[in-house]
C-alpha cells in the first residue's frame, strides 16, 4: 500500500557523507548553522534559525533511502531533540518537516520491526507513543509542514503538532488495519479528538487516504498551499507567534489542552491556575508599559 501511495522518491539533500562541522545552508531565504558529528547517520536534525526568525526552531527527516521510515536510530535523535528543545529557554515555536522529496515520513519501518521479537516491537510501539507524546506536550507551539506522504506514524506524528499544514502534494491516512493491526501511537486518540469520532472510524476502519483538500475540508489540517510551501506558511505562522508573550502562549497552550480532557467547570479551574502563573511577570508589566508610551513590547519570557 505504502509503495503505491510513494513513488520516484528522490532524497534531494544527502548529509550522510559530511563530516563532523558547523555547516551554513539557505532554505527559503532563511540561513542558519547545522551541527553534524559522524558518529551515527543525521537522520534527525535539530536546527535553530536567526536573525528575523530567531526563536523558531527545525526538527526535519533526513533518511531518504527508507522514506523518513521510523527506525529506531531516527527516533532516538528525535527523543533527543525534543529533550534539548523541553528545556530551552530561546526556543518560542518548533516546525517539524522532511528533507526529503516527496515524502514526510511514510510509518514505521516495517522492514525492521520484522526482525522484532513481539517484545521487541511492543517496546518501540511504546517508544514511538511516548516520543508524540513528548512532541504534544512541548510547552511551545509545534507547526507540522507537510509535504508528499505523511502515512502510519507520520500522520500520528502530524496529530501530536498543534497546527498542520499540508501541501497539495501531500497524502495522509492511517492504514494499519490493512496489516491486521491498529494505530498505535496515538492515533485511535488524537485523529477522533480532532474530527470527530464518527469520521475517525471511517478513516481507521477503512485505511483510507486523504488528499490535501480533503484532509482540509475535515479539519484534519489548517492550512493547504501549493506544492512546495507548506514549510514557508510554517515560518510564516511562526512569526506571527514570536512576537507575543513566550510565558502567555505556554499558559495558553497549557490552559487549553488540558482544558479539553475535562468537564468545562474544570477546565476554568485550570484556566485560572494558568492565569495566575502570568501575573507577576516581568513580560505582563512590560505589555502594559509599552501599551501605556504607544510602543512595540519586547518580551524576553521573564
Amino acid at each position: 500500500m505504502l509503495k503505491h501511495l510513494i513513488k520516484n522518491v528522490s532524497n534531494s539533500v544527502k548529509y550522510s557523507n559530511v563530516t563532523s562541522s558547523n555547516v551554513l545552508f539557505s532554505t527559503s531565504s532563511l540561513k542558519y548553522e547545522r551541527k553534524f558529528t559522524t558518529e551515527t547517520p543525521q537522520e534527525c536534525i535539530l536546527e535553530r534559525l536567526d536573525g528575523d526568525n530567531k526563536g523558531i526552531s527545525v526538527i526535519s527527516f533526513n533518511r531518504g533511502h527508507v522514506k523518513n521510515a521510523l527506525g529506531k536510530n531516527l527516533m532516538n535523535q528525535f527523543r533527543s531533540h525534543l529533550n534539548e528543545l523541553r528545556f530551552c529557554p530561546d526556543t518560542r515555536v518548533v516546525i517539524v518537516r522532511s528533507l526529503v522529496d516527496g515524502v514526510f515520513c511514510s510509518g514505521a519501518d516495517l522492514k525492521e520491526r520484522a526482525q522484532m521479537s513481539q517484545i521487541e516491537a511492543s517496546q518501540f510501539v511504546h517508544s514511538l507513543r511516548s516520543s508524540f507524546t513528548e512532541l504534544e506536550t512541548l510547552q511551545m507551539p509545534t507547526i507540522a509542514a507537510i509535504e508528499g506522504v505523511a502515512v502510519g506514524g507520520g500522520t500520528e506524528m502530524v496529530l501530536a503538532c498543534d497546527f498542520r499544514i499540508a501541501s497539495k502534494s501531500s497524502k495522509m491516512g492511517l492504514p494499519e488495519t490493512g496489516l491486521a493491526i491498529i494505530p498505535g501511537a496515538g492515533g485511535t486518540q488524537r485523529l477522533p479528538r480532532l474530527i470527530g469520532i464518527p469520521r475517525a472510524k471511517e478513516l481507521i476502519f477503512t485505511g483510507a487516504i486523504l488528499d490535501s483538500k480533503r484532509a482540509l475540508e475535515i479539519g484534519l489540517v489548517q492550512y493547504e498551499t501549493e506544492k512546495g510551501e507548506a514549510f514557508d506558511k510554517a515560518i510564516e505562522i511562526a512569526k506571527q507567534i514570536l512576537p507575543k508573550g513566550p510565558i502567555a502562549i505556554r499558559m495558553a497552550k497549557q490552559a487549553i489542552d488540558r482544558g479539553m480532557n475535562v468537564d468545562q467547570a474544570s477546565g476554568m479551574i485550570i484556566e485560572q491556575a494558568s492565569y495566575a502563573q502570568v501575573i507577576p511577570t516581568k513580560d505582563r508589566i512590560e505589555g502594559l508599559t509599552a501599551f501605556k508610551e504607544k510602543r512595540k513590547p519586547i518580551y524576553k519570557g521573564e
